[in-house]
């Protein structure tokens, strides 16, 4: 598998709903992950977040996306519904060893980060030929 997700909290998350038929904490970071030919993407919702407060880093594998939603509802006078989370909210993902981390792109756009992660040589499928040989062994190139 290429990609790995874990949260601690979210066994913890999943058995409050079943008890309490209702979420305890929204999703402050969301994702879609998909393989497209040679390229893993990632998407995160990251909306009302400014670009310069997202930070990515990878170590040893683990890609860890930090991003900061400002509180602007509290500082306009007396809130009546606030359910949009703010703060800084964090999210990791474990990449396989199948992944180029080294060449990762970045872009965000309209409240959506999308990283594009290169898939590495040896996880890319090839076709290995079959030599022929009159009473020989017969050899298989990879």
């Amino acid at each position: 598998m290429m990609l790995m997700r874990t949260d601690p909290f979210r066994d913890i998350d999943r058995l409050t709903e079943r008890i309490l038929g209702a979420s305890n904490r929204p999703a402050a970071m969301p994702i879609d992950a998909y393989r497209d030919g040679d390229v893993f993407i990632v998407c995160f919702d990251l909306p009302g977040v400014r670009a310069d407060s997202i930070d990515l880093e990878v170590e040893r594998n683990v890609l860890t996306v930090t991003a900061e939603r400002a509180d602007t509802v509290r500082d306009r006078g007396s809130v009546v519904v606030s359910e949009r989370p703010t703060g800084t909210f964090s999210r990791q993902l474990f990449l396989g060893d199948t992944l180029r981390t080294d060449d990762i792109q970045a872009d965000y756009t309209d409240g959506v980060l999308t990283l594009r992660i290169p898939v590495a040589e040896q996880a890319k499928p090839r076709k290995i030929s079959i030599s022929q040989g009159e009473g020989q062994p017969q050899s298989i190139n990879a």
